[in-house]
């Protein structure tokens, strides 16, 4: 199979799995909004699953990459950290920031890898957090390289980490329920965009790129 032909079905594949996720995504985010839970709360949450996503993401590039190529551990270590961090964080707060932005929604930029912020009622700094879920997530794709659970579970949990970004950092409690119903269908596509893409990109297309070359024959 080709490269091309890879990425296309690995689209394919989770279309419908990321849509649900992205269907129920917007279903908590109206209890949420309209029980008017505190914004503490999604924080925290968002600060549990963002590093549980990272180590997914970690665990399902390594995997991916040491699959495929058997070279020197460096090699390994930063496939599967940048691949982990940078697309996690593309996902769960680049993408919900910028959409925030292009709905006319005030909602904060942050960078969780590098931010020394304590986690609310965790108390650990949050750079801590996830650089720990993505080194974790790296030895154990490396040391078992088995990619379908953790590429699974990535999808789930960028689906949510987005979503508690958006809940976490946006003023969202400042809306009335007749200017929510508008931005619907808009924060869906946000949130089915933050997940779709990114997962893919990061646990297929990202490791396969530094391994094409080692690839046994036919296979991609």
């Amino acid at each position: 199979m080709t490269m091309f032909g890879r990425i296309v079905g690995e689209l394919r594949e989770h279309l419908s799995f990321t849509a649900l996720g992205a269907v129920s995504g917007i279903i908590i985010m109206l209890i949420i909004v309209l029980a008017n839970v505190p914004a503490q709360f999604s924080q925290a949450t968002f600060h549990t699953l963002h590093p549980l996503h990272v180590f997914f993401s970690a665990l399902a590039t390594t995997a991916m990459f040491r699959k495929y190529d058997r070279r020197k551990i460096w090699a390994a270590v930063l496939v599967g950290y940048s691949g982990s961090i940078g697309i996690a964080s593309l996902s769960d707060a680049i993408i919900p920031y910028l959409g925030g932005g292009l709905l006319g929604i005030g909602i904060e930029s942050h960078l969780p890898f590098i931010e020394t912020e304590k986690i609310p009622f965790i108390g650990v700094e949050t750079w801590i957090a996830v650089n720990s879920a993505a080194a974790a997530g790296i030895i154990m794709g490396f040391l078992k390289p088995a990619t379908k659970l953790s590429h699974s579970g990535h999808v789930f949990l960028s689906t949510y980490a987005s979503l508690f970004y958006f809940t976490a950092f946006g003023v969202f409690t400042a809306l009335s329920v007749a200017q929510w119903i508008p931005l619907l269908a808009l924060v869906f596509v946000f949130l089915f965009l933050a997940v779709w893409l990114p997962c893919c990109v990061s646990d297929i297309v990202f490791p396969l790129l530094f391994t094409r070359g080692r690839l046994p024959p036919g296979e991609i």
